[in-house]
C-alpha cells in the first residue's frame, strides 16, 4: 500500500483524447463528443490539488490486504468494491436490528452491532452474521454513490439551518430536521446523516467496512472471536492516508447532466418534490477548496431527516436519527444508480415515488400530487428525474 500511494503520487495524468482530421465542412453535431460518466476531478483544481487527487484515486481503487490491515472482519477490501466508478454497489452492507425496537434484545442478540461483516482474515474463522431471529429485521443498505459529495460538505451550516427552520412552519406533511451530532456539527453523509465531514466519512467506512484502522479510527471493530488487532500490528492507515481519500471524494465533480426540458423542473415543484429534494445551493465563498467555494452546486437535497413512515424503517437509530428517519437522498447522478431507496427496493424512479406515498410518511403528499398529474406528465416528470 506505501508503494502504491508514492507511485500514484508520482504518477502522470494519462488521457486519450480523438483527433479528428481536418474538414473544409464544420463536423455535424452528431459527431461531437460529449462526456457523460462519473469519476472526473472538478475543472478547477490546482495542479497539487490534482495531484493529491490522483493519489487519493488509486487508494479508492486499491485492493487492501491483510498486511496493509485488512480485517480480522470485513465487508469487501477496497473502497471501489462498493462505489464501482464511483458510485452506488455493488457492495452492500446488511444490518439488524430488534423489530421493536427493544435495547435489551439488540445487547443479547447483537452484541457487536448491527452490521454483518461476512468475510474473514488475520487469523479470524468467525464471520460476524447476525442470529436469523424472528425478531430481528434486516435489512440490505446499499452504499451512496461518491461523486459530487464535496458539493454537500461546502454547503454552509446556515442554508441547510434556514431550511430546518422552515420546515418547521409548513403545513403539509412534508417536516424535516438536522441530525446535529455530539460535537454540535451538521451531519450530511451516511443515509441518515450520522457523519459531518468527508473525512470521517472515509475513516468510518475504513473501519466499518474493512477493519482498517486509522488514528481518528484507532480500535478494530469488535468481533465473536474478540480479535482486536490484524496482521497490521497498531494503526493501519495513516492520517494522511484518509485525508488523500477525502480529497479524492471531495473533489469529484457532479457528472455532466443533459439539459432538462423546461417542463421537467416545473412539474418537480408543482408536485412539492423540490421541498425536500432542493435542487440547488450556493456553496460557502469560505469553503477552503476554491473549486467548490461560492459555486452553484445542484445537489436535489435539503439534507435534512424526514420520517418515512414504517414500511421504510431499518430498525436503526443513528445520532438522534430514528428507526423511520432517512438523509433526503441527494439525485446527484441518479441515471448511474442501478437501484434506489436506502436498501435498492427500487428499481425506477416510478418505484421510488410509490414508496415515498405511505400515509405515515412525510413524502406522501407528493405522491398524491404525481398521481394527481396527467399520465403525459407522470411520464415527463420521471424522465426528468432520471436525467439527474
Amino acid at each position: 500500500m506505501a508503494a502504491l500511494l508514492l507511485g500514484a503520487l508520482g504518477a502522470s495524468c494519462n488521457f486519450s483524447a480523438a483527433r479528428e482530421t481536418s474538414e473544409a465542412r464544420a463536423p455535424s453535431p452528431a459527431r461531437k463528443v460529449k462526456v457523460d460518466h462519473p469519476g472526473l476531478p472538478l475543472q478547477k483544481l490546482t495542479a497539487h490539488e490534482l495531484l493529491r487527487f490522483k493519489a487519493g484515486d488509486a487508494l479508492f481503487d486499491a485492493t487492501v490486504r491483510e498486511s496493509d490491515g485488512l480485517g480480522p472482519l470485513y465487508v469487501r477490501d477496497a473502497c471501489a468494491a462498493c462505489h464501482a466508478g464511483d458510485g452506488r454497489g455493488p457492495g452492500l452492507v446488511m444490518k439488524a436490528a430488534p423489530r421493536n425496537g427493544d435495547a435489551a434484545l439488540a445487547a443479547r442478540l447483537l452484541p457487536f452491532g448491527s452490521s454483518e461483516r461476512p468475510y474473514t482474515t488475520a487469523g479470524a474463522k468467525t464471520a460476524l452474521l447476525a442470529p436469523r431471529d424472528p425478531q430481528l429485521k434486516l435489512t440490505p443498505r446499499l452504499p451512496p454513490a461518491v461523486f459530487g459529495r464535496g458539493f454537500l460538505e461546502a454547503i454552509a451550516d446556515r442554508d441547510i439551518e434556514l431550511l430546518a427552520e422552515l420546515a418547521k412552519e409548513r403545513s403539509g406533511a412534508e417536516r424535516g430536521r438536522i441530525n446535529r451530532l455530539k460535537n454540535g456539527a451538521i451531519g450530511r453523509f451516511g443515509l441518515k446523516a450520522r457523519l459531518a465531514t468527508l473525512h470521517d466519512f472515509a475513516a468510518d467506512a475504513l473501519s466499518g467496512d474493512m477493519g482498517v484502522s486509522s488514528p481518528s479510527k484507532p480500535e478494530e471493530p469488535a468481533g465473536p472471536e474478540g480479535l482486536r488487532d490484524d496482521a497490521k500490528p497498531g494503526v493501519d492507515f495513516t492520517g494522511e492516508q484518509v485525508t488523500l481519500l477525502a480529497e479524492y471524494v471531495r473533489a469529484l465533480q457532479i457528472p455532466e447532466r443533459p439539459p432538462p426540458s423546461e417542463h421537467g423542473p416545473r412539474l418537480f415543484a408543482a408536485t412539492r418534490c423540490s421541498v425536500c429534494h432542493v435542487p440547488s445551493f450556493t456553496t460557502a465563498t469560505t469553503f477552503p477548496v476554491a473549486a467548490l467555494a461560492g459555486v452553484q452546486a445542484d445537489v436535489y437535497s435539503d439534507l435534512l431527516l424526514h420520517d418515512l413512515g414504517e414500511a421504510l424503517s431499518d430498525g436503526l437509530t443513528e445520532g438522534s436519527a430514528g428507526p423511520r428517519e432517512f438523509r433526503t437522498a441527494p439525485l446527484i447522478g441518479l441515471r448511474f444508480l442501478p437501484s434506489l431507496m436506502h436498501d435498492g427496493r427500487a428499481k425506477d424512479v416510478s418505484e421510488a415515488i410509490a414508496a415515498h406515498g405511505e400515509s405515515d410518511s412525510e413524502g406522501r403528499d407528493s405522491v398524491v400530487a404525481f398521481r394527481a398529474l396527467p399520465e403525459q406528465d407522470q411520464r415527463e416528470l420521471v424522465k426528468f428525474v432520471e436525467s439527474l
